[in-house]
């Protein structure tokens, strides 16, 4: 008999995918077709250990030598636990059964004597008073159950944690549900009432809603980098230990993406962010070669229109040299370009008309006005629905489609209208695509079409195939991270450059060097000028406005449920077990006073600036040399997008794990060189001609402000930059971190040279 060849790598992958589910077959297989067609091929490399746990997973592996098996240690706590438990239980039962019995029985005879007709038998009003006895004695039956889970589960997690060797923190409810969070004022005085204050005095802070944003690295000064809580429910680790984020974020396999907490983003279809495994590397496959330097380019040429249309709306429609639409406008900025540089989609300010050249197909979507069929426009109904993101997620259709309430209303009527305009906008791309029409931009939508609908050369494979929902679903996706999230950081680096007027001078300065003072945007070249404008100081505003505000606040990971993993934490091997939460806590990570350089803080008297938007940290020296020159991981498979590093090679370097407002490794933002290119570009564009200062109109008048002094005018500045760190300090994580509950700091846009204040204040 021949002898057997060796096994490869794609023999691996392929039986492997024969024992996984239909859909994972159908993306793999999808990935192979195009790998072998030469679109994107990449070389892997499979070890010994890597084949063998195929094969065995396969049932071929070769005999392993057999491990002895350990006898299970019977902890007389855990059997103790379990007679009480079980007494608890039974205690109960008899509780209900004489408690609630007693309490139905009376209740029956209420009824009996209101509703029961005087000439019905005993035997009737002795059955309905039974039936309402057994659904409370059941009640209380069902009460008693969560008792003992809730005793067991909390006992059972207790275990998991010391197993880790890591020290750990009960807490009696799940503190990263979000219900759990909001309801917070409720359980925790319970909580602090029936537990002595030593067990609770520390870890309260990180059981409270938005406590990523609002305690930042307090917890984790407090407590130690990592955070290990055990509950009834689950075994959860928040980590700002840049080490360990790093090592997190490498293994993606190892640590998947906990894809329940995702729901809310594949509410129109399957997308490359909730998915994983062989469903992801399809999703990714598909859409990372839209995301590379050319349509940067494009990015960056639209970035400049939009921006001159914002300024000029500015200026059209300021009241008193001053408006408060500072978060509503970065969003449409964003979404214009977005759409452009996207989807081919042309959208206009108020007061602007669509150019001679612009496709009559499209001009619905730019419309100020609901085209026929619809009740919303294009803009708005994709602001409505993100306005509406979690109603959207935690209300049943049913109730969402007749309940009475406005906020209802409101979203049903944004996610119909998008779902709508998503339809239309598909059914134009299918065409095109079966057309062979050619699209100048990067045009995502035509390119997730392209995948499923283009008609089959003679003699090509199928390629992948993404059905309809997929499409929207992925579509969505960008929407939502390349508009909401890039429109936060525009609109906080904005404000604190108000509040910051020395670092908003040096932005100019960095401007006039690199773009010049009257030069016409529209010249621009980005292959010239992208790279030194990275390294400058919109480079540096942009870093610390993620530093300080990143747009997702949390980066959450698990390990797997079929098996434990294994993390260094400052050279010790520790052991997780399965299915716990690993939280990555991006807020606190970019506070880690062991991970960034820092002076003692200007503003408030702290020890260090770690907590102050101070982008000229971004020139100081990197904590070493070595680090410095390190490059960054690189990804196990090259997908086609940018894979260069998040900040200018010139600046600051960050240890790896602990500057994460993209994520990192093979799962980090696939958009991430747009929006930077986006955020310095139009920063550029606004910072050449003008400046911006916080509106004081609150305090005083256009004239009064005139005829003040230099030490008057220091003053009140001073006041409206309270104010404005004040309502910064107010922003809450729902989707992303921004403003919420109409809260909002007045801006004022002025010709540079006609300042009142940036021209001589030092914040």
């Amino acid at each position: 008999m021949a002898e057997p060849q060796p096994r490869t790598a794609g023999d691996v992958e392929e039986e492997v995918v024969k024992a996984k589910s239909a859909e994972d077959r159908k993306a793999a297989a999808a990935l192979a077709s195009m790998d072998s067609s030469g679109d994107g091929t990449e070389a892997a490399e499979v070890d010994a250990a890597a084949v063998s746990k195929a094969m065995k997973n396969l049932g071929t592996a070769p005999a392993a030598e057999k491990k002895e098996v350990k006898k299970v240690k019977v902890d007389t706590a855990d059997v103790a636990l379990l007679v009480s438990s079980l007494i608890i239980f039974l205690t109960l039962c008899s509780f209900s059964w004489h408690i609630f019995g007693s309490a139905a029985d009376k209740f029956q005879r209420t009824v009996s004597d209101t509703y029961i007709e005087p000439n019905e038998t005993q035997r009737q009003r002795s059955a309905a008073g039974k039936m309402l006895s057994s659904i409370l004695l059941i009640t209380g039956a069902l009460v008693a159950w969560r008792v003992y889970k809730f005793i067991t589960g909390l006992r059972y997690n207790i275990a998991r944690a010391k197993s880790t060797g890591l020290p750990y923190y009960i807490v009696p409810i799940n503190p990263v549900n979000n219900v759990v969070q909001a309801l917070s004022f409720i359980w925790h005085p319970v909580w602090k009432l029936l537990v002595p204050k030593k067990y609770w005095e520390k870890i309260v802070d990180v059981c409270e809603h938005n406590w990523q944003y609002e305690k930042k690295f307090a917890p984790f000064a407090k407590m130690g980098e990592n955070i290990l809580i055990a509950t009834p429910t689950s075994l959860m680790l928040h980590t700002a230990n840049p080490g360990v984020i790093h090592e997190i974020t490498s293994r993606r396999e190892d640590f998947p993406k906990p894809l329940e907490y995702y729901g809310i983003l594949a509410m129109f279809g399957r997308n490359v962010v909730t998915t994983e495994g062989a469903l992801w590397r399809m999703h990714r496959k598909v859409t990372s070669p839209s995301f590379n330097e050319k349509n940067s380019a494009l990015v960056f040429k639209a970035a400049i229109d939009q921006a001159q249309g914002m300024t000029d709306h500015w200026l059209r429609t300021q009241k008193d040299g001053s408006f408060k639409t500072v978060e509503h406008d970065t969003m449409s900025l964003a979404l214009n370009i977005i759409s452009y540089a996207g989807f081919g989609l042309r959208l206009i300010w108020p007061g602007q008309s669509l150019p001679a050249d612009a496709d009559p197909k499209l001009a619905r979507y730019a419309s100020l006005d609901p085209p026929e069929g619809h009740t919303l426009t294009f803009s708005e109904s994709i602001g409505g629905l993100l306005h509406h993101l979690l109603p959207l997620l935690l209300t049943p259709k049913l109730i969402m489609n007749h309940a009475p309430f406005r906020v209802f209303k409101e979203a049903k009527e944004a996610r119909d209208n998008y779902d709508l305009y998503m339809q239309e906008f598909l059914q134009q791309k299918i065409q095109e695509v079966r057309r062979g029409d050619k699209d100048i931009g990067m045009d995502l939508m035509g390119s997730l079409v392209a995948t499923s609908y283009q008609d089959k050369q003679a003699g090509s494979k199928a390629g992948i195939q993404l059905d309809d929902s997929e499409i929207i679903g992925n579509a969505f996706i960008m929407f939502l991270a390349g508009h909401e999230t890039t429109a936060n950081v525009m609109h906080f680096t904005m404000l604190e450059l108000a509040n910051n007027p020395a670092a908003q001078r040096r932005l100019q300065q960095d401007v006039d060097a690199i773009l010049g003072r009257d030069t016409d945007p529209a010249t621009w070249n980005y292959e010239e000028k992208v790279g030194a404008m990275q390294a400058s100081m919109l480079g540096a505003v942009m870093n610390e406005t993620l530093r300080v505000m990143p747009p997702v606040v949390e980066v959450p990971k698990k390990t797997s449920a079929t098996k434990e993993q294994t993390i260094t934490i400052d050279g010790v091997r520790h052991t997780l077990p399965t299915n716990t939460y690993l939280g990555l806590c991006v807020t606190a990570s970019h506070r880690n006073p062991r991970s960034w350089p820092a002076r003692p803080s200007r503003i408030t008297g702290a020890p260090d600036d770690l907590d102050d938007w101070v982008p000229e940290r971004w020139f100081r020296p990197s904590l070493s040399e070595e680090e410095k020159q390190l490059p960054d991981v690189p990804e196990t498979e090259d997908f086609g997008e940018y894979a260069g590093p998040d900040t200018s090679a010139s600046m600051f370097r960050p240890v790896r794990g602990s500057y994460i407002p993209f994520s990192e490794g093979p799962r980090a933002c696939l958009g991430r060189r747009l929006a930077i290119v986006e955020v310095i570009t139009a920063l550029a564009v606004i910072f050449q001609k003008y400046s911006i200062e916080n509106a004081v109109d609150d305090w005083a008048s256009n004239d009064e402000v005139a005829r003040m002094d230099r030490a008057q005018k220091e003053a009140l500045y001073a006041k409206a930059v309270r104010r404005s760190r004040d309502v910064i300090a107010s922003c809450e994580a729902r989707i992303t971190l921004k403003l919420h509950n109409g809260r909002f700091v007045p801006l004022r846009l002025v010709r540079r040279g006609e300042e009142r204040f940036v021209d001589w204040f030092d914040s």
